[in-house]
């Protein structure tokens, strides 16, 4: 893009994903760097399409829902055979590539895991890959891990570009006499239609002289040019898409046109991979058939709308990403990730409106010393342009340092950019902060990105108030879950304990999971676990009023049976309208004993002195909370020093699709396998088994006791 020939591990890479694409066929390649300190996906080189195609693309956060991404998280290949099923699995994507493709996304693993790799194919691929295929796919995966391999043994690892390079197009192998390249103009000079060509980019690269006369304009005037911007009546969507769905289809697509003041004439795109031929036709059909422009996917209606196509898919993709971000930190990644890539910026503010001041919530491209000085400016001042712009509600624009000195003299001088873009975060006429989006070169500002700028700073606000309720009741869920279990473990007499609880990451992060140990007297303890209905602050609340009945009970003196009988009574009096499920176990450890009663929870493990872990026989009695009068049946254990005991919760062993006994006979084999590891260890790797943390849908309650001998 830059015109600068690649240093030579680059263009090893380049050449590799060239030649990928000719062996698998596909018509577009990319390859995205992993970037793990960030968690981002940064594209390096592409093939097949323009720059400008791929741009919001170029850097994607490791979370993202997208193939690529899904690729790398899963270490697999990820298939998608048609729209339909991109629509199914990846809609936000189908959103921003509305085409007729298939798509191949795969990890690129040697030494380290490097990236991905991304292959797409025309919509006249079978929608099912071949096996042949899949293993050309994977082969090419591994040519491009070891050319990163070398790469970096060499000490010259490939790096992510500040944009990413595009690979040239295939070159036309023309004889050194010029009758070939005269006999095919002569040829199109003789065809009744006009016709033209077009590169990658979309500029005109030849035009016929019935073509120019069709259009209304000499060569000279269309050489060079976009079709949009060189003739005014091309200038709509609905024609760009026309042309962006060439492109990554490669299938022929066509429309008609009205050249003013009534002249209707016909189009259609015949692309391969170093452009496109264009054949230009006089329409009888008139206004109705243009008219009836259609999608290429759903042959319906489209009308036309005032913005270059690719901004307005733009456009949709960050609104479905925006409306997936959940906290606030979410929406700042979300715009600094992807937001400032697709307008070029170099620097990000994003400011919530607090108490009268604009608190900076996120910020990229500023050192810190300038943020500190940015950090609580008056909302309502008049002074800076955040101040103006969050009061009036209109954004503002500067192209150059001079056009902001003139109005704000002191602001180029503490920011450092050369342009910037302040746009005001305001729902329902209340401002909720700002963003501004700066850059280090000036920069004109046109008029119709100012309108996608201003429309994505509505999109921005709402998901940045949400995001910001989502927070507070984050941290009062939190909060109330930390006050309800306990602080700390009391220390006992042969007796090791690691305990640890785990929200459920989808959704509010507090859950009616919970534990506890009570020291009843020098050689005798009490473990509790437990498992309240739901989650939510009633699950939490009921959840303390279980801990305290049975901490309460215990300490009394009661007998393990009795503890959760009378725990019964009292959830059915209170009548909360959820049951729990509880495992108490009282434990001797002069004697070397535990005496065990559940109420409905699954079974604990003990792992004895013969080194072997296995599920305890303890009959449950029901619920707490559901009969009333229910007894709950004792079972006595050996509990000799070295063994070591785990109470847990249904959401460690329990998954969808998967069956909870198996679950709970393979956390015995690895408990077997663990030996006298160290406590702490071990809780590491057992609640590792529980998946990734963004994917848990229920709370995690854990407890390892070993016995050390009084």
């Amino acid at each position: 893009m830059t015109g600068v020939d690649p240093p030579p591990q680059a263009a090893a890479l380049d050449a590799a994903l060239g030649e990928t694409m000719r062996r698998t066929g596909a018509s577009i390649g990319a390859f995205y760097l992993l970037d793990g300190e960030h968690q981002l996906l940064r594209l390096v080189v592409v093939g097949g399409v323009p720059a400008d195609l791929v741009m919001p693309w170029s850097r994607i956060p490791l979370a993202s829902p997208v193939p690529v991404t899904d690729a790398v998280r899963g270490n697999r290949l990820v298939w998608v055979g048609d729209q339909a099923e991109m629509a199914r699995a990846y809609p936000r994507s189908a959103v921003a590539l509305p085409y007729r493709i298939a798509l191949a996304a795969i990890p690129v693993d040697g030494e380290r895991r490097w990236g991905s790799l991304l292959l797409m194919w025309p919509g006249s691929h079978p929608p099912r890959a071949t096996r042949r295929e899949r293993g050309n796919i994977m082969s090419s995966s591994r040519r491009l891990a070891r050319v990163l391999d070398d790469a970096a043994r060499e000490g010259h690892p490939v790096t992510a570009p500040a944009e990413p390079r595009v690979l040239p197009g295939p070159t036309v192998r023309v004889p050194s006499t010029p009758q070939p390249a005269l006999a095919a103009a002569d040829f199109a000079e003789r065809l009744p239609e006009g016709c033209c060509a077009l590169d990658l980019e979309g500029r005109i690269t030849f035009v016929s002289s019935r073509g120019a006369g069709l259009l209304g304009r000499g060569a000279d005037a269309l050489l060079g040019l976009l079709p949009w911007q060189a003739l005014p009546w091309l200038d709509d969507p609905v024609y760009e898409d026309r042309y962006r769905a060439a492109v990554i289809s490669r299938q022929p697509v066509a429309f008609t046109a009205c050249r003013p003041p009534d002249r209707w004439l016909d189009f259609r795109l015949y692309p391969d991979a170093s452009g496109i031929s264009v054949r230009i036709t006089p329409s009888n059909a008139g206004p109705a058939r243009a008219q009836d422009d259609r999608s290429p996917i759903t042959g319906e209606p489209r009308p036309a709308a005032p913005t270059r196509a690719g901004q307005l898919y733009q456009m949709m993709h960050l609104a479905a990403a925006l409306t997936e971000a959940v906290g606030v930190q979410d929406v700042v990644d979300l715009v600094a990730d992807q937001i400032m890539p697709a307008f070029g910026a170099h620097g990000l503010v994003l400011s919530s409106a607090e108490s009268g001041r604009l608190r900076i919530t996120g910020s990229r491209g500023y050192p810190a010393h300038v943020i500190e000085r940015l950090d609580g400016l008056p909302v309502n001042t008049r002074f800076t342009p955040a101040g103006q712009a969050l009061t009036t509600g209109v954004p503002s624009f500067f192209s150059h340092p001079q056009e902001m000195a003139r109005i704000y003299p002191e602001a180029p001088l503490v920011s450092g950019k050369q342009a910037w873009a302040f746009l005001p975060l305001v729902i329902s006429g209340r401002p909720v902060g700002i963003c501004v989006l700066t850059y280090d070169r000036p920069r004109a500002f046109p008029a119709e990105e100012r309108a996608v700028l201003t429309s994505l700073a509505g999109l921005i606000a709402q998901a940045l108030d949400r995001a910001r309720l989502y927070d507070a009741k984050h941290q009062l869920a939190h909060g109330l879950q930390e006050a309800l279990l306990p602080h700390r473990l009391p220390t006992v007499d042969g007796l090791r304990v690691a305990a640890r609880y785990l929200p459920a990451t989808l959704g509010m992060d507090i859950g009616g999971d919970f534990y506890d140990l009570l020291r009843i007297d020098a050689t005798t303890a009490a473990a509790v676990i437990g498992d309240v209905q739901g989650h939510s602050v009633a699950a939490a609340a009921l959840m303390g009023q279980v801990r305290t009945a049975v901490h309460t009970h215990a300490t009394a003196g009661a007998a393990p049976g009795e503890i959760l009988a009378r725990t019964n009574r009292l959830l059915l009096d209170l009548d909360p309208g959820l049951f729990t499920t509880c495992l108490y176990a009282h434990l001797d450890l002069r004697r070397g004993r535990a005496r065990l009663v559940s109420a409905g929870h699954p079974p604990p493990l003990l792992r004895g002195s013969d080194g072997r872990a296995r599920a305890l026989d303890v009959p449950p009695g029901p619920a707490l909370g559901i009969v009333p009068d229910a007894s709950y049946p004792v079972t006595e254990v050996p509990l000799p020093p070295g063994a070591l005991l785990a109470l847990y919760t249904d959401g460690l062993v329990e998954t969808a699709g998967s069956d909870i006994e198996e679950a709970i006979a393979e956390l015995a084999a690895h408990l077997t396998d663990a030996g006298d590891e160290d406590l702490d260890r071990l809780m590491d790797t057992v609640l590792g088994r529980a998946g990734p943390a963004d994917q848990r849908t229920d709370d995690i309650a854990l407890m390892l006791l070993r016995a050390t001998g009084m």
